[in-house]
């Protein structure tokens, strides 16, 4: 059973994203907290595989609460809520170590998409959110992707890579390179594994971070 946080100050948005996680067979929410203290400290205590985090609480926001819970876990994912799909906040969360972005009115078979695209560790956002999420991402002033590390992926991992980044799935990454689904995911296993990636969100990222593939290209 895949065990779910729920971080949010409003419990009418808990309610229903309770309602959401519990109506699945394989998810249960494992715990619910109301600002971004209680959330780390319900993570230390629950365990959960996954935390759906609120950005804008009081005590301790969720961008602040995000970076604790994913240096103290690196085996937690977190899934921010955001009111906007352009939230200042969310840019902040990724940078912190979230691995998807959700907004609060998404229609919940899109929440259940979001929610296990990202204990897969797949891309979770639509691609017109990713491009411009990246496009602001890319505009911010920060250290500079370490451009030696592509040197340990092989030549078909930096293929695997760039389509990664311009918004393939694995099916369309096997169909692209003639290769077999399956024979794809190691390749992203590597690829995330060699970089020190927590997900494909962050492997998107460095794509573009490090040049090997350019917003428009």
């Amino acid at each position: 059973m895949i065990r779910v946080l729920i971080c949010d100050d409003q419990e009418l948005v808990r309610v229903g994203l309770r309602m959401i996680i519990d109506s699945q067979p394989d998810l249960t929410v494992c715990g619910e907290a109301v600002n971004g203290e209680e959330a780390i400290a319900s993570a230390r205590a629950l365990t959960p595989d996954l935390v759906l985090m609120d950005v804008r609480m009081p005590v301790l926001d969720g961008v602040a609460a995000t970076e604790r819970i994913c240096a103290e876990f690196p085996g937690v994912r977190v899934l921010v809520i955001t009111t906007f799909d352009l939230d200042e906040y969310a840019y902040s969360a990724l940078r912190a170590g979230a691995s998807g972005f959700l907004v609060k009115d998404a229609p919940s078979d899109e929440m259940l998409v979001a929610v296990r695209g990202v204990l897969r560790g797949d891309a979770m956002v639509s691609p017109s959110v990713t491009r411009r999420l990246l496009d602001r991402y890319l505009a911010d002033d920060r250290a500079p992707a370490d451009v030696s590390k592509l040197d340990s992926l092989t030549e078909r991992e930096k293929d695997v890579l760039g389509l990664i980044a311009r918004g393939l799935s694995n099916a369309e990454i096997a169909g692209k390179l003639y290769i077999g689904e399956t024979t794809v995911k190691t390749h992203v296993g590597r690829i995330l594994g060699k970089l020190g990636l927590r997900d494909r969100v962050h492997a998107v990222v460095f794509a573009y971070e490090s040049g090997l593939v350019r917003p428009g290209g």
